[in-house]
């Protein structure tokens, strides 16, 4: 388990392409700094498995349904990414609970820089919205950030300067690709909710008769 707060700013120095998956090596002094094997860090919100630790950099494979899922089917050597340890657990829990599953991949659409933020405007699958509430939480490429506005296709974050100067999201542009992680809470409830909600539903329509009397 993630919060979203991104430790530092990694960058792959190796890709390896293998039939049906992917080893990526990326550069990242301070999350190596305590690393082990099978050990958990987010690379750009995705939830990977060290597999090697060495010099500072760590080696993690990336099965075929995360590289579908997500924007690692891209990545390239010298690519800039999001960093988090796995969160411990007494330890201040700045953003808000984030799995390192990817649920799809949004495209940034518009950035509106000001004083003292940015206002980005990104792309979301359709069937992702549903999950998006108005100053709800939002998984961006492994930042955690609050929705200012959203739309059935679309949502707008604001990124502080601390966001801008520490994370990837500083640099992207209009037409990169971005890794979206919703509320896993939002998630749960919808299933849950379902057979309720099925159930509650009212049946066919009989003109006010009763079965039998229709029947009849």
């Amino acid at each position: 388990m993630f919060t979203g707060i991104v430790e530092e700013l990694g960058e792959v120095v190796a890709v390896a392409d293998l039939p049906d998956a992917a080893r990526i090596t990326v550069a990242g002094p301070l999350v190596t700094g305590d690393a082990a094997l099978g050990d958990s860090i987010a690379v750009n919100g995705v939830c990977l498995t060290v597999v090697d630790v060495s010099g500072g950099a760590f080696t993690a494979d990336v099965m075929r349904e995360t590289l579908v899922r997500s924007s690692l089917d891209k990545i390239a050597t010298g690519d800039r990414v999001n960093l988090e340890r796995a969160a411990e657990v007494g330890k201040r829990f700045g953003g808000h609970i984030v799995q390192g599953h990817v649920d799809g991949t949004g495209v940034i659409l518009a950035r509106s820089p000001s004083e003292h933020w940015d206002l980005v405007r990104v792309g979301l699958p359709a069937q992702l919205s549903r999950y998006l509430v108005e100053k709800g939480s939002i998984t961006v490429d492994g930042v955690s950030l609050t929705v200012v506005e959203v739309t059935d296709t679309e949502f707008t974050v604001s990124l502080i300067p601390e966001t801008l100067r520490a994370t990837t999201l500083g640099t992207k542009q209009p037409g990169d690709l971005v890794n979206l992680e919703v509320d896993v809470v939002a998630k749960y409830v919808e299933r849950l909710a379902a057979p309720h909600l099925s159930a509650a539903r009212p049946g066919p329509a009989h003109n006010g008769r009763s079965n039998e009397e229709a029947s009849s």
